[in-house]
């Protein structure tokens, strides 16, 4: 018995430590709360949706005009030789320089371009519910994902109980064969038996804490914290799932509702826009031009000393593209082809997401009744463990027999809660495929 206190004292001393500092308790909305502020994929994408609002004014769509400014410096020096038609001395000009000065202020406005300005402001409101859509997208993933880990930690630890549990019973089972051994009623075979079951499971035990830890820092890298290994205990310690979901009201919400397919549509009005962009070349265009301007010339030679010119400019200007090789139809006619792939992607997506659904909805309504099966079959393997160690008590049973019952129980007690936490991932995975996965922010 030695070695096993030794070895209860090393499990205790080790996690000891750990037990002493998880005070902190989180429940799922706390741990969503603070993931949805500090992960980081959804910051990155907070920032994307609003460099996408940030586009959306009416200067990108080509509303406004642009004014610019310009001004230049030129200096001019030049020789010349004038020669008159009939007999006459020639003039020559040596070193004449002339420099000028200008500045002015001009201004742009297309008055009418197709309507393609228009198209271009819808676009860009299109792009911002993208991104929005792209934000909402990103954070039902988040939520799915943190759930699933959140009750993953739940049933690793209620693994890691299962795994105590049953390195008592097989502490106890040890300590009576020890006794027995002792006295010369059981041969050493059966003492190094009981203490071959007991090491394996210990070993299992001790690789538990291990996938219990990979978990916990795998929540606290999804909730953004720092410290990866801060550790905590969660306020559930059971793995509870709702049983009462509505087949019809989810399949309607997902057909309204559902993310990837409202960006898929969105996706087909882009198309749609595209087009429309490039049918406003079949109108003529029409712009304003206008510009004030000052020039200033000092010059060197010639009866005029310095010149100076200023005022006002305007214009416009109207056009027609008459041909430019076909390619504006072709360009139309694949914009077309466009709009009906993106239906038939749309078509494609609902077909998709039907048949996930109707995969998820039976596993679901499955796992439900293993659920129940396991909880039956946990009680059983629980009865039958505890006649058989009382058999084993009285010498009525072999420590092969009383092994396979201990087995038994820790089986269906790991079954239990697989089925209990397949059945809260397909409620997750419910939710999320029919918009709903907010709910466990509430």
């Amino acid at each position: 018995m030695n070695g096993i206190r030794s070895f209860s004292l090393m499990l205790f001393l080790l996690f000891f430590p750990l037990l002493l500092e998880a005070q902190h308790v989180l429940d799922l909305q706390e741990c969503l709360q603070i993931g949805l502020r500090n992960n980081y994929d959804l910051r990155i994408i907070r920032n994307e949706e609003q460099i996408s609002a940030n586009n959306l004014t009416l200067g990108n769509a080509g509303f406004l005009p642009t004014i610019g400014l310009n001004g230049g410096y030129n200096f001019r020096e030049s020789n010349s030789d004038q020669f008159p038609e009939e007999n006459g001395e020639t003039l020559k000009t040596r070193g004449s320089s002339t420099q000028m000065l200008d500045a002015g202020i001009n201004l742009n406005q297309p008055l009418f371009e197709g309507f393609k300005v228009q198209t271009n402001y819808k676009r860009l409101n299109e792009l911002k519910t993208i991104g929005e859509l792209n934000t909402r997208l990103e954070v039902e993933n988040f939520i799915a994902n943190l759930a699933a880990e959140y009750f993953n930690y739940v049933q690793q630890n209620i693994r890691l109980n299962n795994l105590k549990y049953t390195v008592q019973l097989s502490e106890e089972r040890l300590r009576i064969v020890e006794a027995r051994y002792q006295i010369g009623s059981l041969s050493r075979l059966d003492f190094q038996q009981a203490k071959v079951d007991f090491n394996a499971d210990s070993s299992l035990l001790i690789q538990q804490y291990e996938v219990l830890n990979a978990s916990r820092i795998k929540l606290n890298e999804l909730m953004g914290v720092e410290n990866v290994e801060q550790p905590f205990v969660t306020e559930d310690t059971l793995i509870y799932f709702n049983a009462d979901l509505s087949k019809d009201k989810l399949y309607e919400s997902m057909l309204s509702e559902n993310t990837l397919l409202k960006l898929v549509e969105k996706d087909k009005v882009l198309s749609e826009l595209d087009l429309k962009t490039l049918q406003s070349q079949n109108y003529p265009y029409l712009k304003l031009n206008a510009e004030y301007g000052f020039t200033h010339y000092d010059y060197n030679t010639g009866t005029i000393d310095k010149q100076r010119n200023w005022g006002p400019v305007v214009g416009v200007t109207l056009g027609f593209n008459v041909f430019n090789g076909f390619n504006r139809k072709r360009e139309q006619k694949n914009a077309r082809i466009a709009i009906e792939n993106r239906q038939l992607a749309i078509e494609k997506q609902k077909l998709s997401l039907k048949s996930n659904f109707a995969n998820m909805w039976m596993a679901y309504q499955n796992n439900i009744e293993l659920t129940k099966l396991e909880y039956e079959s946990l009680e059983n393997a629980r009865i039958n463990y505890e006649i058989a160690i009382d058999r084993y008590k009285l010498g009525d049973l072999s420590g092969l027999e009383l092994r396979e019952a201990q087995n038994s129980l820790l089986e269906a007690g790991q079954r239990l809660v697989s089925a209990q936490y397949r059945t809260k991932l397909y409620e997750i995975s419910l939710l999320q495929i029919s918009g709903k996965i907010e709910k466990y922010l509430q």
